[in-house]
């Protein structure tokens, strides 16, 4: 649900950002998020800037935005996202990146993002989620792995990929989340999407 996540996060940064508020994409791979975000929210006139730590990604970014672009508001920045340091910032988008954080280093990287926040800014964040209830878990992770192969993808390449990120990804509940985000001030922190161990997740700053 790629489209759908990135459609509700459009709308969210619609009805929360300036006009020429800068928009961060940590952990922006390609560059395709904010590729989705310019088209759609052309008529902000916002900043856009992705982050990423691998330099041959941010090449494509850089072609994808030229080729298929027609603003010139997108630029992408060779970075390491945990010392992410550019006050200001409107909104700051966090896809499936955060979870790839060691644990006990997540909290201390909100708390970095919260403070380069402006007053009133928003943070958007998406992750693969637990739930603690063991058979639940299990049902929804099964659900995953239909999903998946029902859309061409073979057993052998869904076990591998499971095998690859096994002990790397390593998620916690949308309960534990929530609770970390407003321990680092955020006023008001909601979950606006959620596809059984998918969520997304909204935190405001206050004004």
């Amino acid at each position: 649900f790629y489209q759908q996540v990135i459609e509700a996060q459009a709308q969210l940064l619609r009805g929360f950002l300036e006009q020429g508020d800068r928009v961060y994409d940590l952990g922006c791979a390609t560059g395709t998020t904010l590729l989705a975000f310019s088209r759609l929210l052309e008529q902000k006139r916002l900043q856009f800037i992705g982050i990423d730590n691998s330099a041959s990604m941010l090449d494509k970014a850089r072609l994808k935005s030229e080729l298929y672009s027609k603003q010139k508001s997108l630029s992408f920045l060779l970075e390491d996202i945990t010392t992410f340091d550019h006050p200001g910032a409107g909104a700051i988008i966090v896809n499936y990146t955060m979870q790839f954080i060691r644990p006990l280093q997540r909290e201390n990287f909100l708390r970095r993002l919260f403070d380069r926040l402006r007053p009133g800014g928003i943070i958007l964040i998406s992750e693969k989620v637990i739930n603690h209830d063991r058979r639940l878990n299990r049902e929804f992770i099964d659900i995953y792995h239909r999903f998946k192969k029902n859309r061409g993808y073979s057993e052998l390449e869904i076990a591998k990929k499971r095998e690859a990120l096994e002990n790397v990804l390593i998620p916690f509940s949308i309960e534990e989340n929530k609770t970390m985000l407003k321990n680092c001030g955020f006023v008001a922190v909601e979950t606006h999407f959620q596809w059984f161990n998918f969520a997304s997740f909204i935190a405001i700053k206050a004004a």
